[in-house]
């Protein structure tokens, strides 16, 4: 049985993966981008210059996958798609689109009867090109057509059909809030790790703890990886991204759930950013007027930090009585 023919409108780190493991397993595909790729070119993968070209070299049903950056982008790609469209065909979009646009897009597509798919991607580029973690939101009349070409294209397991339209991108972002909170303590943990009175041999530590501790994981690995590979920590602190952790914050705020950790993960973000932070400037002023604090460090201040306190914490005295003790009488 021959394979389903798919589309790929943008052909960038992730998009190219995605074609070329597609193609190389015997799907079909025709694939678009603004700047000629004809470095992709082979005998499954044929590239494209125009979005009419795309769609006529496409067998009924289409299914043309965007992999382009989200916003306005993607519904302005949606309408120079639509004219060229046929009841029945389908368009994924495989990027890190806003799970509401994508309710809207499909109930706006759902008009024209064209079937509209969120596809949230795990994975990076590395996932497109060998295999990725398939999210997936939208109608099971659409989702059923493209079943066999997700499950081939993932890892084990690295599929599921997550519900109507908008929920493929919607755990994909509850996804992407849970890996910023995994890299903030990361990074702190390597923070206490480069602080500590003796130097740490960080990359052993890191290549032990990926084998059988708790925290063993894929970003566990990345972190030794790329420790490796700079020669320590020798990049810049700026932490560039976008954004989309700041709608889950949003939709958080919306449904009244608590996400600290999520939350706080952002605001480190923006820290990184700060180059003149105000907030501490504003701090500094304050403590200057209210009690002659000095501006900038100060070496006096610093020890009387460090050796201000002779003891530890000053334990209660036991008495006969436990303190947690519940009183006489009491169930």
């Amino acid at each position: 049985m021959s394979k389903t023919q798919i589309g790929v409108i943008g052909l960038g780190k992730m998009g190219a993966g995605l074609a070329r493991q597609a193609a190389e397993k015997g799907y079909p595909v025709i694939g678009m981008d603004l700047h000629p790729r004809p470095d992709l070119e082979t005998e499954n993968l044929h590239v494209v210059g125009s979005i009419e070209e795309l769609v006529q070299k496409l067998q009924r049903p289409r299914k043309v996958f965007l992999y382009i950056p989200a916003g306005v982008a993607v519904d302005g790609l949606i309408e120079q798609l639509q004219p060229h469209l046929e009841q029945g065909d389908i368009i994924v979009d495989g990027g890190n689109s806003y799970w509401g646009d994508s309710i809207r897009r499909a109930a706006r597509l759902k008009e024209q009867g064209l079937y509209f798919i969120d596809c949230g991607t795990s994975g990076g580029p590395g996932g497109a090109r060998s295999g990725a973690c398939y999210m997936v939101g939208g109608e099971e009349a659409a989702v059923s057509q493209l079943k066999e070409f997700f499950v081939e294209t993932a890892v084990p397991n690295g599929f599921l059909h997550t519900g109507p339209a908008g929920t493929g991108h919607y755990v994909k972002l509850v996804h992407n809030g849970i890996e910023f909170g995994m890299l903030q303590a990361i990074g702190e943990g390597m923070g206490m790790l480069t602080h500590f009175r003796e130097k740490l041999d960080i990359s052993a530590i890191l290549g032990l703890w990926n084998n059988g501790s708790v925290v063993r994981s894929w970003l566990v690995e990345l972190m030794k990886k790329m420790y490796d590979e700079e020669g320590g920590f020798n990049v810049p602190s700026y932490i560039e991204d976008t954004g989309e952790v700041n709608w889950l914050v949003a939709d958080a705020l919306h449904m009244e759930v608590p996400i600290p950790v999520i939350t706080q993960s952002v605001m480190q973000l923006f820290t990184s950013r700060d180059k003149e932070p105000t907030w501490a400037k504003s701090i500094a002023m304050m403590r200057h007027g209210f009690g002659g604090h000095p501006y900038g460090e100060d070496k006096g201040i610093q020890r009387e930090r460090q050796y201000g306190r002779v003891g530890e914490y000053e334990m209660p005295e036991e008495t006969g009585e436990r303190a947690d003790k519940e009183p006489s009488g009491s169930h």
